[in-house]
């Protein structure tokens, strides 16, 4: 059985600490230092030195504060002393101009500390037992750009935002100028693991493998299921993740779909001579079985188990996964088991509505794909070091 897990991760309890409290938590479960000693000082000579470190808890507090561009961040720098405080900085000393938070951005940008920091708290999330790593789901979500809308062919050449389109839940086309977040979230904890960010246009199947990837890579972990919906139904995608160890959990895609061959459903169970859904009774690895559903009492075969067997146990199938891995997977398509994991895959739908609606994702006021990603891994991180910093207090209050 295939059970649900709870989250063991809640970021709407977190968002409901006291926000001068939170900030404090917030900041005590994150070490900088070694990553502000990455930052070359670009003040000219003679002038004071930037304090590396307090901007990039600025920059980190800012998504959770709801602040999304370099303007708010300087004026809420400047009024709030709590705050700035807070952040690291000086009281005695001004706070940092709107020129100086965007240099010190762009210089994250170009030795791409945030990807290094996100992987590093995914890791200590990971030892802290927050994330489980077992159990993956992917899913893209749109965002748009602060930029100049263009053709879609000029677009194409720059690399950066595009035009994208998707279908509603009622079978509207929905059309953006922007970009696509990529997400493989940790099930267990809804926390993020592995992110991508491409032009609107990139199709969602396209993105599967590089994620898969770099949580293999990155991590180690042995990773038993991923679940997707149907834009990645792509043989490629199965093939890859049972390359990791995996089974791919993926909704079929019966958009174009030809009829199944003859003898079979078109989610891959087989049908017995008189043309019934056979059931499902296991699998040894890679190896189904499937049952006579007049012997396990399913239907009421006319000419009972003698229509295909001579047993009264009934006709059974066997098939490998490897016959088919689009249709076959273990546990087998639409069973209780596949039903209940794939439910699993909200979870990733849940980590994007934070993303967006909790922090700033969905409101870049930076130029270019590569500024737009570190800006998304800001808002990843804060969801990390949020688990972090609620898993300490949790720890503390135990043993106090």
């Amino acid at each position: 059985m295939y059970l649900l897990q709870k989250s063991l991760f809640s970021f709407e309890e977190w968002l409901e600490i006291e926000p001068s409290e939170r900030l404090e938590l917030f900041f005590s479960a994150l070490d900088l230092q070694p990553y502000a000693a990455k930052l070359r000082n670009s003040s000219p000579q003679g002038a004071k030195p930037i304090n590396r470190e307090a901007v990039l808890r600025a920059f980190l507090a800012a998504p959770l504060e709801g602040i999304s561009t370099f303007t708010k961040l300087h004026k809420r720098l400047v009024s709030d002393l709590r705050f700035r405080y807070q952040c690291g900085f000086r009281l005695d000393e001004p706070a940092p101009s709107i020129a100086t938070l965007s240099r010190v951005f762009k210089a994250v940008v170009d030795k791409d500390l945030a990807k290094a920091l996100f992987i590093d708290l995914v890791s200590q999330c990971k030892e802290a037992g927050i994330i489980d790593g077992s159990h993956l789901a992917i899913d893209s979500t749109a965002v748009g750009a602060y930029e100049k809308k263009q053709p879609k062919s000029r677009s194409q050449e720059t690399g950066n935002a595009n035009w994208g389109a998707k279908y509603d839940t009622f079978g509207n086309k929905l059309t953006w100028f922007g970009y696509k977040i990529h997400l493989a979230v940790d099930t267990s904890s809804e926390l993020p693991v592995a992110l991508e960010v491409t032009p609107a246009h990139v199709y969602d199947g396209e993105m599967a493998i590089p994620l898969m990837k770099d949580v293999v890579e990155n991590y180690g972990w042995k990773v038993k299921y991923v679940m997707m919906d149907a834009g990645y139904d792509q043989v490629k995608n199965y093939e890859a993740a049972r390359g990791y160890g995996a089974q791919a959990i993926i909704a079929l895609n019966k958009r174009g779909e030809k009829e199944p061959p003859a003898g079979m459903a078109s989610d891959g169970t087989p049908r017995c001579s008189m043309g019934y859904d056979m059931v499902y009774w296991g699998a040894d690895g890679d190896r189904l079985k499937f049952r006579c559903p007049h012997a396990v009492g399913k239907v009421g075969c006319p000419l009972g188990t003698a229509a295909c067997s001579d047993s009264n146990y009934g006709m059974v199938v066997k098939k490998s996964i490897t016959d088919d891995v689009r249709r076959y997977a273990n546990p087998h398509r639409n069973t209780r088991g596949w039903i209940a994991l794939y439910k699993e895959r909200t979870s990733v739908e849940r980590c994007n509505s934070r993303l967006k609606e909790n922090l700033t994702a969905n409101d870049t006021h930076v130029h270019g794909i590569e500024k737009v990603t570190t800006y998304v891994y800001l808002n990843a991180i804060v969801l990390l070091a949020s688990a972090l910093a609620m898993n300490t207090t949790a720890s503390s209050l135990k043993t106090a």
